[in-house]
C-alpha cells in the first residue's frame, strides 16, 4: 500500500491522492503541514529536506514534487491509461502539468490566502484583484484550448487532467467574481464527478 504524507487541504497533496485512486491504488495518508506540523522532524526531512508535501512512499520508493508523484503513478500503474507510451502524446499532457505549477497555480494562490485564509499581507483587495485578473485571463487560455477537445491532451482523460483539474476546482469554487468559461466547466464538470476525484476535491474550499 502507497503512504502519502500530506494535509488534504493541500493542492499538492489533492493531486497525488486523486492519482493513487485513479490508478487503483490503495493508500494511507498521514497528516502533515499547515495546522498538524511535523514538516521539520527529522523522520519528514529524511524523506523531503525541502519539508513541503505530498511525499509519495511506494516501498523502498520516495518522491517528492507534486507533478512528479503524479507522473511516477500512471507511469507505473496507469500505462495506456492515464500515462501516454507515445513520446507526443505525453509531452502535450506534461506542458499541461507545467502550466499548471508554473502558471495557474502561483495566480490562484494569492486569492485563496487572500480570499479564504485570510493570510496577513495578501487581504489587500487591490492585491487579490490583481491575482484574480490573471487567473481569469489564464482560465480563458484553458477555455480555448478545451473547446476543441474533450481532455487536455485529447479525448482520453490522462495525467494532466488531474492537476489541472485540482487548479480549476480551487478557482471555480472560491468566492470571487468569475468569467464564464464554457468548455472548463464542461470539462471540470466531467472530470469532478470521477470516483477517484472525491477524496480529493474537497468543497468548501480551504
Amino acid at each position: 500500500m502507497l503512504t502519502i504524507w500530506g494535509r488534504i487541504s493541500s493542492i499538492n497533496v489533492q493531486k497525488a491522492v486523486w492519482a493513487a485512486g485513479e490508478v487503483g491504488q490503495s493508500f494511507e495518508r498521514i497528516d502533515c503541514g499547515g495546522a498538524f506540523g511535523g514538516l521539520r522532524e527529522p523522520v519528514f526531512l529524511a524523506k523531503n529536506p525541502n519539508a513541503q508535501i505530498p511525499v509519495l512512499e511506494d516501498g523502498e520508493v520516495c518522491i517528492w514534487e507534486s507533478n512528479s508523484i503524479v507522473r511516477y503513478l500512471a507511469a507505473r500503474y496507469g500505462s495506456g491509461w492515464i500515462w501516454e507510451e507515445d513520446p507526443a502524446l505525453r509531452a502535450d499532457a506534461d506542458r499541461w502539468m507545467d502550466w499548471m505549477q508554473s502558471e495557474l497555480q502561483p495566480a490562484l494562490t494569492p486569492v485563496l490566502w487572500g480570499v479564504v485564509r485570510k493570510v496577513p499581507g495578501y487581504v489587500d483587495p487591490e492585491r487579490i484583484a490583481a491575482s484574480a485578473a490573471k487567473a481569469e485571463k489564464l482560465m480563458g487560455i484553458l477555455d480555448a484550448h478545451l473547446a476543441t477537445r474533450s481532455f487536455l491532451a485529447g479525448e482520453r482523460f490522462g495525467m494532466a487532467d488531474i492537476t489541472v483539474g485540482c487548479g480549476a476546482h480551487r478557482w471555480l469554487n472560491m468566492p470571487v467574481e468569475q468569467a464564464d468559461h464554457p468548455h472548463v466547466r464542461r470539462w471540470y464538470d466531467t472530470i469532478s464527478t470521477r470516483p477517484a476525484a472525491k477524496p480529493a476535491l474537497l468543497l468548501p474550499v480551504a
